[in-house]
């Protein structure tokens, strides 16, 4: 069986600008890889609506699920939600339920529930909410898009609230061989070994250290048996 696929989308001018550093690829990546859906491509966009509305139809139709992260706060230039709309043909509104949630998280807090706070209980209609026990403001999931915040605690616990619901497959599994020679050495062989094993994908990760050149040899699949088989092979060329 094929697992899922997955693309993530990362929204936001302060990521292009360099003004924030991205991480939630990089733990999106880990979590989809422990349950099993393959994430295949990864998108940055700028906080410009037409530009988020193009990623979001492209990605959403080329892969399995699709994953937003920023753009679902309080400000003028969130605007995810909208765009997200857009692309899925959906109206957007005050969701009551949302509502309900930020109006109670408000009044623990002893802070008004103004018309900025409002903005972030704007839902398309026909989504599922996505929980965020950390600052309560939901995101939510469209058909196979899931809209989540972009500072880092928040979208991991909305990534955790969110997983269970998704169908993955096994889990990718990898082993690798660190090798001390340089890749226009080992290359011949390596690409050979590769071919023998079509169902396994093996790269070569280089690196220069006190001088010397040399590569970790990575094999990745969902079999351990063959992911054994195929590093038992590679070490007799290498090891």
């Amino acid at each position: 069986m094929t697992n899922p696929t997955a693309a993530i989308l990362v929204i936001g001018d302060e990521i292009l600008s360099g003004r924030t550093r991205d991480s939630n690829l990089h733990y999106l990546a880990g979590e989809l890889t422990r349950v099993g859906i393959t994430l295949c491509e990864a998108r940055i966009v700028a906080d410009v609506h037409e530009k988020i509305v193009a990623a979001v139809r492209a990605l959403s139709a080329s892969h399995t699920h699709l994953f937003t992260s920023g753009g679902i706060g309080p400000t003028h230039d969130d605007i995810t939600a909208d765009a997200v709309a857009e692309a899925m043909s959906a109206r957007v509104s005050h969701r009551p339920d949302a509502m309900a949630l930020l109006q109670a998280h408000y009044d623990r807090a002893g802070l008004p529930f103004n018309e900025a706070r409002q903005r972030m209980a704007r839902i398309p209609d026909g989504a599922t909410l996505i929980d965020n026990p950390v600052s309560t403001a939901p995101g939510f999931t469209l058909g196979n898009v899931h809209v989540m915040a972009g500072v880092p605690n928040i979208f991991q616990a909305m990534v955790a609230s969110l997983l269970p619901r998704l169908v993955g497959g096994p889990p990718l599994l990898s082993q690798s061989l660190r090798v001390d020679r340089g890749e226009g050495e080992i290359a011949g062989p390596f690409g050979a070994l590769a071919a023998e094993f079509p169902d396994l994908s093996m790269g070569s990760y280089p690196f220069l250290q006190n001088g010397a050149h040399g590569a970790n040899l990575v094999i990745r699949g969902t079999d351990p048996a063959r992911i054994d088989e195929a590093m038992l092979r590679l070490t007799r060329l290498f090891g």
